[in-house]
């Protein structure tokens, strides 16, 4: 028998550079079938270890083996509330797939491409996943509508609890919309997950800035119990000179005024400059994001990480994409001072290389700098994906309690306050989308508990 992973259809390097829409094209009704084949039932499945969220991999993947794409849709939403976005951005190979038993001796089951299929085709054919339990007389807020705050909500309303959203930003979503480019996840399907929730009775009340408008402190006298998804919004700088130059962002800036605001479309209200050439100072998921969308613009850019290739801490698929998309990797390279004219305009960069050393407490390999190796080189923009730490607006005015890393202090998930929890990105820093789902899902079993 043929056991080769069934490898996912893509759009051209050569067509994609030159547009927005989702650079893989997903699973047919085939590919899947095919794919789905290739699992073994395990009976102690590793697979199930290894998601955070822990769905039921062999049981859904039974279904789709069955033909029951609605069974298989319904066991994967008894445990998330963004399917289609988790089958598109969850770095499964990391994660599922890892434990996959397939994985020791050959390729493991694609499981994330599973996940989106089935999710796709559930919007498609507008099957619903589970009927949410009769209301209990319990509400519950949640601050902000980014991975965490979405899944608190779906498994409060699953079982019963009035929920409503407070979300700053016109568009509910969080990262998902503003942080991720349509070509790897298009806002259409995170406005249908958006909408599923809202099938089940949570409210979305957007353009609501906590901290100003409302407090913390207001809305936990109002409901029976409060959750904190205020995400890692606050981008980081380097603190060198020539960062207030004209034409140097934040790879926040660039990617919201693309995915929130359209600057990529011809009549969109917040254009880019289209410059020559540009640099992405980072080597994470953001830095890819940036660079492959300014490519999309018409620039020639580059990433620029002080390491090597193999500590870029990018998934393996995205930095594959990027190569093929032309994106120009300049490693080992660190800036040290951008370059500006008279006007204040970027025209360059004053760069070091780098050298690896031995690896650290934390396995990552050290870098110090080549003194002797000062250059320039020329660009127009630079783009800083350094991270991200949180932005603590929506607490103004409450007492809820902070570390010195500016995080959210919490016992489980609950805060300082009593019926006041938080989740995600807040509380650990910047992380991924399916670990802030599975702290969305650890405080909403939380407060179930309480309120029960």
């Amino acid at each position: 028998m043929n056991d080769e992973k069934v490898k996912g259809r893509l759009q051209s390097p050569e067509e994609r550079i030159h547009n927005f829409n989702e650079v893989e094209f997903g699973f047919n009704d085939e590919e899947a079938l095919r794919e789905a084949n290739r699992c073994l039932q395990c009976v102690n499945p590793r697979c199930m270890k290894g998601c955070p969220v822990s769905i039921e991999i062999p049981e859904f993947i039974k279904h789709i083996k069955e033909g029951d794409i609605k069974g298989a849709y319904e066991v994967i939403s008894r445990s998330s509330s963004l399917p289609a976005v988790c089958g598109r951005v969850c770095p499964q190979e990391k994660q599922c797939e890892a434990m996959c038993i397939k994985g020791l001796k050959g390729e493991a089951i694609s499981i994330g491409s599973l996940e989106r299929y089935v999710a796709d085709t559930a919007i498609q054919n507008n099957l619903n996943s589970i009927t949410p339990a009769p209301k209990n007389g319990k509400r519950v807020a949640i601050v902000g509508s980014g991975p965490a705050g979405l899944t608190c909500a779906g498994d409060l309303a699953k079982a019963g609890y009035e929920v409503t959203i407070y979300e700053v930003l016109q568009k509910a979503g969080g990262v998902l919309i503003y942080g991720i480019p349509e070509f790897r996840l298009p806002k259409s399907i995170v406005g249908k997950e958006v909408e599923s929730l809202k099938n089940l009775g949570v409210e979305i009340k957007c353009d609501v800035p906590i901290g100003n408008s409302l407090t913390v402190d207001e809305l936990s006298k109002e409901y029976d119990a409060v959750f904190l998804g205020t995400g890692a919004g606050l981008p980081k700088f380097m603190g060198i000179e020539g960062e207030d130059g004209n034409q140097v962002f934040s790879a926040n800036e660039i990617l919201t005024r693309i995915n929130l605001m359209g600057a990529y479309k011809e009549d969109g209200k917040t254009p880019i400059k289209k410059v020559e050439k540009a640099y992405v100072i980072g080597g994470g998921n953001v830095a890819m994001d940036a660079v492959r969308s300014l490519k999309r613009l018409g620039i020639d850019a580059h990433i620029m990480y002080r390491r090597g290739e193999e500590e870029l801490p990018a998934r393996r698929m995205e930095v594959e994409h990027a190569k093929d998309e032309g994106i120009v990797f300049d490693l080992l390279q660190n800036p040290k001072r951008i370059l500006t004219d008279e006007n204040n305009n970027v025209i360059g960069l004053e760069v070091v290389n780098m050298v690896l050393g031995e690896p650290g407490e934390d396995g990552r390999r050290s870098v110090t700098e080549d003194e002797n190796s000062l250059h320039t080189v020329d660009c127009g923009m630079v783009v800083m994906a350094l991270g991200t730490s949180p932005n603590h607006e929506a607490l103004k005015h409450s007492d809820v309690k902070l570390d010195d890393r500016g995080l959210i202090v919490v016992e489980g998930t609950k805060t300082s306050l009593d019926n006041v929890y938080a989740g995600g990105d807040a509380v650990t820093g910047a992380a991924t989308v399916i670990l802030a789902m599975e702290a969305g899902k650890k405080a909403a079993k939380e407060i179930m508990e309480k309120l029960s």
